[in-house]
Order: C-alpha cells, then structure tokens, then sequence
C-alpha cells in the first residue's frame, strides 16, 4: 500500500517519514493553509520519498513553475480543475482529487472519477465537500464502487481510524491531521503508531 504523508513544513518530519519508509511527502502550497510551505524551501529538501506538492488555486502555468522549483515529483490537484489540466501537467505525475459526499449517487461518483482515466496517475478521495485539512473521515451513505484508476484515501486517518481504513481496501493513503501535534508538526509516536497498523492489515 502506498503511504503518504502530507503537511509537512519541517525537514525533520521530511527525514522521519524516510526512515520510516513512507512513500510520499506531500508539501501543501495554498496559500490559505496554516501549513502553507515556500517552494524554494521544498527544493532545497533532498529526500528518497516523492515529493507531492498539493495546489489548490493555482493555474497550470503557475503550477508548472512552483513543481520546477520545488522539484516535485507529483501533483496534487485539489481543487475544482478539469481531467484537462492533468493534460497540460502530464497525467503521470497528478493526483486528482475528489469528494466522495457531493456526489447523491455511486453512479454519479463512478462517471467523475472515470472522467479523469487517461489524464492522472492516481485519485485522491477526501471527506467533505471541497477543501480539505479538516481532520474528518469519509462518510458514505452508499457502498463505495470498483475504481478505474488506483486510489488514494484522505480524511482524518491516524491511528484510531486507519483499521477502518483499510476495509475499502484503497491502493494507499494519505496521513496528516490525524498524525500531527498541531498543524504542520507530526507527532512521532501517532505516525510510527499508525505505520504499525498498516503493516498489520491484510
């Protein structure tokens, strides 16, 4: 399962998630976020981990020049952009993301997410509506259908939630307020804790 970890706005947390084996660093760029990070400050971090950067407002120019300069590895669209700006970006460095709750059928969620096959390399599945960081997990009152892409599970997941997680059986996830100890700042022992929990799920 891939792990990531988004957030991040020290280098010791960077360092921590490589060590602990963690597949993705996610740098959040909007500009609203109390864990708003410098691109420059991005691309001067060397890690194994992918580096994701997460953009919410941005145009794809604007997109493009902030990815260069934080030398990212993948593009975290979270926000209301088209399958085509995952054309302009290149569809194998961008994870689209979408909000489950705002569609009131599986039927009407299954056509969005086949709408971005051939423009990302993975979705990204939060809580909510829109936005994000809000530290709440999916909430579903239908059954979730089989995906055309490899997904992603956002929303509150840390050690309490990540069991429950695991039972939709995504392709991965993505921690951050679950496992921090204020915005921007993870708490060691709740990510190492939760990294257990995934390790033991089947």
């Amino acid at each position: 399962m891939i792990v990531k970890v988004c957030g991040l706005a020290r280098e010791e947390d960077v360092r921590l998630c490589q060590t602990l084996g963690v597949d993705m660093v996610g740098f959040i760029f909007h500009p609203q976020s109390p864990r708003q990070v410098d691109p420059a400050w991005v691309g001067s971090i060397a890690t194994s981990c992918r580096k994701v950067g997460v953009f919410t407002v941005q145009d794809t120019a604007t997109i493009a020049r902030m990815a260069a300069e934080a030398r990212l590895d993948m593009l975290q669209l979270h926000g209301p952009y088209p399958p085509a700006s995952g054309d302009a970006l290149g569809p194998e460095r961008v994870i689209a993301v979408l909000w489950p709750e705002g569609f009131s059928t599986p039927q009407a969620f299954l056509g969005a997410a086949a709408s971005w096959q051939g423009h990302c390399r993975f979705l990204l599945l939060d809580a909510g509506r829109c936005g994000g960081g809000h530290g709440r997990a999916l909430r579903l009152p239908w059954t979730l259908p089989a995906l055309p892409l490899p997904w992603i599970l956002a929303g509150g997941l840390g050690p309490e939630t990540i069991a429950a997680a695991c039972a939709l059986r995504p392709d991965g996830v993505d921690l951050n307020s679950g496992v921090e100890a204020r915005p921007g700042v993870k708490d060691a022992a709740k990510l190492r804790q939760t990294l257990n929990h995934l390790r033991g799920c089947p």
